[in-house]
């Protein structure tokens, strides 16, 4: 159970430090507004507000790699609950706001993992 933790938690980290890129590098390209299905006005009109909100995402994924690095699945668990914790209401809002894939593709994977850091 702990190596699935682990390694649900990495990709969890992973998947964050993606959004980063996609949110602080590449929201103005073509990759970037087909990603989100924006325009080129609406994507250039909203750049530093992706910037930021990327920013936040690199801030959650370097939590997680901080607490299971230095303190593993077990000694780590509270820095990994409430990092994963954060993502999931982050994931639950964006699911309401802006669009219900986000509960899915964040939120989801984040609550699995935190179940499998207390299963562990």
């Amino acid at each position: 159970m702990r190596l699935a933790a682990t390694v649900l938690i990495a990709l969890v980290a992973a998947l964050h430090l993606y959004f980063l890129v996609l949110e602080m590098f590449l929201w103005r390209t073509p990759f970037g507004r087909r990603t989100f299905g924006t325009t080129s006005e609406a994507a250039e009109s909203s750049a530093v507000l992706a910037g930021n909100q990327g920013l936040y995402n690199g801030f959650l994924a370097a939590g997680l790699l901080w607490g299971l690095g230095a303190y593993g699945v077990i000694g780590g668990r509270p820095i990994l609950t409430f990092f994963l914790a954060c993502i999931i209401v982050a994931g639950v809002y964006g699911a309401i706001t802006v669009n219900r894939r986000i509960l899915i593709v964040q939120a989801l994977p984040a609550a699995i993992a935190a179940a499998l850091v207390w299963l562990a």
